[in-house]
């Protein structure tokens, strides 16, 4: 049974995502022009290389945003969950995409058209405005990235790592946080070799501060991963 198209104008994401300045017209324009797609998990949403033609926000799900470097192993540059939008940057500024988004779990996903937005970014200076603060907070992020890989052991990293998980996917209501999520995506986050995140995360079980079972990690202690993440700040 396929999946009925979510309302804007309803959308229990909406006051967290881009288009909470929107008014309640361009709310009904944007579910009118939008399409609803469904993503298994491992399943790509869009490629590093190809061409834009719109905008997606995510509805329900986890989405990894990665590219390969020139070694050719994956590096994880973001993480995306529900009311995020995806692939704003290659759209605004008209060029190829430059890193891949693959859903981390079974995922939904709204695509707006490039003409509906772009027409959205022209009429709403409110959007327009939100727009270029997510783009400048990117570029931040992506500056404390790389500045962390340079000066911060791996050890660290996966602190810092595992913190990034907790803090992008956790619910308010769960008390422990669990995340099921393959040690080569761990690795590709913390930009090293999966046998090393296998022998931290073996350090940490023995340490008390997570848990193990499968590909299934919980985080006992989070104020730990926060010393150890802060050790080289």
């Amino acid at each position: 049974m396929k999946a009925s198209i979510p309302v804007c104008t309803t959308c229990e994401f909406k006051n967290n995502s881009l288009f909470r300045n929107c008014v309640f017209q361009e709310l009904e324009s944007l579910t009118e022009n939008k399409c609803f797609n469904t993503y298994k998990k491992g399943q790509v949403i869009f490629h590093e290389g190809n061409r834009p033609f719109g905008l997606f926000c995510v509805f329900n799900g986890k989405v990894k945003v990665s590219r390969l470097g020139s070694d050719g192993k994956e590096q994880i540059i973001r993480l995306a969950k529900s009311g995020d939008t995806l692939g704003y940057r290659s759209l605004i500024e008209n060029s190829k995409y430059t890193a891949s988004a693959i859903a981390l779990d079974d995922t939904e996903a709204c695509f707006i058209p490039a003409t509906d937005f772009n027409k959205l970014i022209d009429s709403n200076v409110k959007v327009a405005n939100d727009l270029m603060r997510m783009l400048a907070k990117a570029l931040g992020d992506t500056q404390d990235k790389f500045i962390h890989l340079a000066m911060k052991p791996v050890r660290e990293r996966l602190a810092e790592a595992l913190l990034l998980l907790k803090n992008t996917y956790q619910k308010k209501e769960e008390g422990y946080f669990s995340i099921a999520i393959s040690r080569e995506d761990l690795a590709a986050i913390v930009g090293t070799a999966k046998e090393t995140v296998i022998r931290f995360l073996s350090e940490f079980k023995e340490e008390g501060i997570v848990s193990t079972q499968g590909s299934t990690i919980t985080i006992l202690s989070a104020d730990k991963l926060v010393k150890i993440s802060s050790l080289y700040d």
